[in-house]
């Protein structure tokens, strides 16, 4: 295949991936988005494989099958609660991948037309160097990441003291060594390089509380981004290139608008602070108010005399996966004349757009999904806000409380509706570790029990 059409054939998959991501910015567009994706990378495959290059089709072949193999098994396989662990433990892939084909154009720059063992372009070095650092950086950030999502690792912050400082004197070392590596070529400090930047990975992700993991989710596919774009560099590939920058910079974007959302700095995020400063020793003891507790009958009861409810979903109607039964309530109130409306924070669960995905899953209509923008000035008008496992995106403590941790924060304003019903197992705080003031409220009922149960026992109520 001549340059001209390889030329042409990447143009078209890059095109392909700017309309995919468009695609992705809206759910009623997000399935074709998908194909022009999934359409662009089957060109991008198949113009590679036509490469002169290429020396065995058989190895290929055999990875692809057992990769393909891997991605079904675990895409058919995967609960969509489990989406957010899923994204980190592919970034980690990324930045590994990043990783491993610098080691190889190292040890063999002669297939990458780069120059000789020893003897290698300065350019290629530096080059190899930065893809080597953001790759090892993005794998084990990405471990530790799936490891608090997954629950294997605690989703507390993890602070000492001198921390930041110990991360800028790391950054700082990494440089020398990448500066040593272009000018001695040595192995020992390319490997150095590995090691010092997957402890950095760590250290940068460690701090981070739980409530901040959608943020760090949104971040380590920026740093996914750069590090294949730093493979393409290594490979003088083109459309690799291309593709990483688009990873790269809309996955900062997106870091940027959520960081922005939770009125914290992007900077923070960068820098492994973020969430660091979260307390639990600002709780206030609230063992002497009182809290005002009901039943599914008490619920249905509440929301079936009314004009408008608004839901709002949290991690823990993931974690009880009642997103089902949860459309069901919406759909039979719906049926009844009341007006249902969904309302998203921006951080909502555990990766960016979590919520809305489990929602699109349970066949809850597009246009009754709003976002925090849209919906937050119809709190004062509605009668019921139905409130499922959402725990700091609604305490009016991020508006009042200075010492909060979480002040500053824009939150859904639930407490503004005429009455409140709290789905939630217990009374323990959210993953940011303060206390809801919303839970103690005079317009606020407590729904104690497992969110799908509730959401059920409340769709019986209303059948009834």
């Amino acid at each position: 295949m001549s340059s001209n059409m390889v030329a042409i054939l990447y143009l078209i998959s890059a095109l392909l991936f700017i309309f995919a991501l468009r695609g992705l910015s809206h759910p009623e567009s997000s399935r074709m988005g998908n194909i022009f994706g999934i359409i662009g990378m089957i060109i991008a495959v198949f113009t590679t494989l036509m490469f002169k290059s290429v020396l065995s089709y058989y190895e290929i072949g055999a990875a692809i099958l057992i990769g393909g193999a891997i991605g079904s098994f675990i895409a058919l396989r995967i609960e969509m609660t489990a989406l957010p662990q899923l994204v980190a433990a592919f970034h980690s892939l990324v930045g590994l991948a990043a990783v491993f084909v610098a080691a190889a154009a190292f040890y063999d720059p002669v297939a990458f037309s780069i120059g000789k063992v020893g003897s290698i372009k300065t350019a290629s070095l530096v080059e190899m160097s930065i893809g080597t650092f953001i790759g090892a950086i993005t794998f084990s950030g990405s471990v530790l990441a799936f490891g608090k999502l997954q629950g294997t690792i605690s989703g507390k912050p993890i602070v000492f003291k001198f921390q930041h400082l110990i991360n800028a004197l790391i950054f700082l070392l990494i440089i020398f060594l990448i500066i040593l590596f272009v000018i001695n070529q040595s192995p020992t400090i390319f490997w150095t390089i590995v090691i010092v930047s997957i402890l950095l990975g760590f250290l940068v992700v460690i701090p981070i509380g739980g409530a901040d993991m959608p943020v760090v989710v949104s971040m380590l596919n920026s740093y996914s981004g750069w590090a294949a774009c730093g493979i393409g560099f290594t490979l003088s590939n083109n459309l690799l290139i291309i593709t990483g920058a688009l990873v790269g910079a809309s996955g900062a974007i997106l870091s940027y608008i959520m960081s922005k959302g939770m009125n914290r700095s992007i900077i923070n995020v960068v820098l492994g602070g973020f969430g660091g400063e979260q307390d639990t020793s600002v709780n206030k003891d609230n063992s002497d108010k009182i809290v005002k507790q009901g039943n599914a009958e008490d619920a249905a009861y509440i929301m079936k005399n009314a004009d408008s409810v608004i839901i709002v979903p949290g991690y823990g109607m993931a974690v009880a996966q009642a997103q089902h039964a949860l459309r069901e309530m919406g759909d039979i109130l719906k049926k009844e004349g009341i007006e249902v409306r969904y309302a998203i924070h921006p951080v909502a669960g555990r990766m960016p757009g979590h919520m809305n995905v489990l929602l699109a899953e349970a066949n809850v209509p597009y246009e009754e999904v709003l976002e925090l923008d849209e919906i937050n000035h119809d709190f004062p008008m509605t009668e019921v806000s139905f409130v499922i496992g959402a725990n700091d995106v609604t305490n009016p403590a991020a508006k009042t409380d200075e010492s909060s941790p979480i002040f500053g924060m824009p939150i859904l304003d639930v407490e503004k509706s005429q009455s409140v019903l709290f789905v939630k197992r217990s009374m323990a705080t959210g993953y940011s570790g303060v206390d809801n003031e919303l839970f103690y409220r005079d317009n606020t009922t407590m729904l104690f029990g497992d969110a799908k149960k509730m959401c059920e026992d409340i769709v019986k109520s209303l059948s009834a």
